[in-house]
């Protein structure tokens, strides 16, 4: 179950910063959606990380594999957290 509710300091606030934060092309990002923007996209995305390929106007086009298929979503950048990605050592 996914937690409902910011903390106290943050509740009802949309941070600026977050909202017009820049990605480029091929980096991994982590979808975590903020309940205070609406947004329309299926809750299962909530938690998964994707690759950024491309803009499309102001929201961001992210590929993700679905299970076996790779499916590529809109999402606003207010939903999307920047990430760190390790490669796996031999």
């Amino acid at each position: 179950m996914t937690k409902r509710t910011k903390s106290m300091r943050a509740k009802g606030k949309i941070s600026l910063s977050k909202y017009f934060q820049e990605f480029g092309g091929g980096e991994s990002v982590a979808i975590v959606r903020d309940k205070a923007v609406r947004s329309s996209f299926p809750e299962r995305l909530q938690g998964r990380t994707g690759v950024i390929e491309g803009k499309r106007g102001k929201f961001y086009l992210v590929k993700l594999s679905d299970i076996n298929k790779e499916k590529t979503y809109i999402i606003q950048p207010v939903h999307l957290k920047k990430i760190e990605v390790q490669e796996k050592a031999k």
